[in-house]
């Protein structure tokens, strides 16, 4: 796996993309908060992501290794805010009915997230990363980081991200983040450690 090249993906690879990071998120602490049901958590994190895919799609920022076993998901300087539109999108996650009395917190958990994202300075803003639990342990992770982290040190630019667990710290602490907060999704709701990188000279 080593040495293996990561690189943007292209549009067709959506479907693939979509379940490598739906598989490396199905037990993940916020997404068995705001989806409890095992049955229906797989087509919410399918939905969720397929529009993270499309947000970012176009501006190059969806890397993955070439057999698709895990992908992380990136935001240009100045474009992470999802749009109105965008919520609308990623709110159609939660229409079965299933999920309805949940649904009002979870919206006002994650717009509530979106509220504490530092507007400044510009920065590179990692939507997701993940790796199926096959492919675990073995580096692909640190590797998927690799390509947006340099064009950060490289031209100065800062990189922002959420931890959605407590474990996933050490991880990204190796590769410069520093946990910035802590912050809860609501009363009752999962913490989440956002965590801050300043480019290495």
């Amino acid at each position: 796996m080593a040495g293996e090249a990561i690189e943007p993906v292209e549009a067709a690879d959506r479907a693939a993309v979509v379940a490598a990071l739906t598989a490396a998120f199905i037990d993940d602490p916020v997404t068995n908060w705001a989806t409890p049901s095992d049955r229906h958590r797989p087509a919410v994190l399918r939905h969720f992501f397929g529009c993270y895919f499309d947000f970012h799609i176009g501006e190059g920022m969806v890397y993955a290794d070439p057999e698709l076993r895990g992908a992380a998901v990136w935001a240009l300087p100045g474009n992470w805010r999802t749009t109105a539109g965008q919520d609308l999108r990623i709110a159609r996650a939660f229409a079965h009915p299933r999920h309805w009395p949940r649904g009002p917190g979870v919206a006002r958990g994650l717009l509530g997230l979106e509220r504490k994202h530092p507007p400044e300075p510009r920065h590179f803003y990692l939507a997701s990363v993940g790796v199926m639990p096959d492919g675990q342990g073995r580096g692909l992770g640190s590797r998927l980081l690799e390509p947006v982290l340099e064009i950060c040190d490289r031209d100065g630019i800062p990189a922002y991200l959420e931890s959605s667990k407590e474990s996933n710290i050490a991880f990204y602490a190796r590769h410069g983040f520093r946990v910035s907060n802590e912050l809860k999704l609501s009363r009752r709701g999962p913490t989440m450690w956002p965590m801050w990188r300043e480019p290495r000279g």
